[in-house]
């Protein structure tokens, strides 16, 4: 099981991105969480399969419909225990 840490910039609050990532985490069978930052990016902590993570980070780069995405960074983390995906 891998973890990832995803910083996603532009226009991405307001306009159901985290919504949006839990239902294609979900689909994707991965656990963790995607939460707003102050400074306006989203941050999205998943853990799961190599192949699902790789997917989400593909989806990440366009987000939903009325997200503009601009940039994503990407790293590595330890092993996070959570139960399920959920929005902060």
């Amino acid at each position: 099981m891998a973890s990832a840490r995803f910083l996603v910039s532009g226009h991405v609050q307001g306009v159901f991105f985290r919504a949006s990532t839990r239902a294609r985490a979900q689909e994707l069978g991965l656990r963790g969480y995607a939460m707003n930052l102050p400074d306006g990016r989203v941050e999205v902590v998943a853990s799961g399969g190599d192949d699902a993570l790789e997917q989400l980070a593909q989806w990440l780069r366009s987000g939903p419909p009325s997200a503009r995405v601009d940039g994503v960074e990407r790293e590595a983390i330890a092993e996070q225990a959570h139960i399920g995906f959920s929005t902060r």
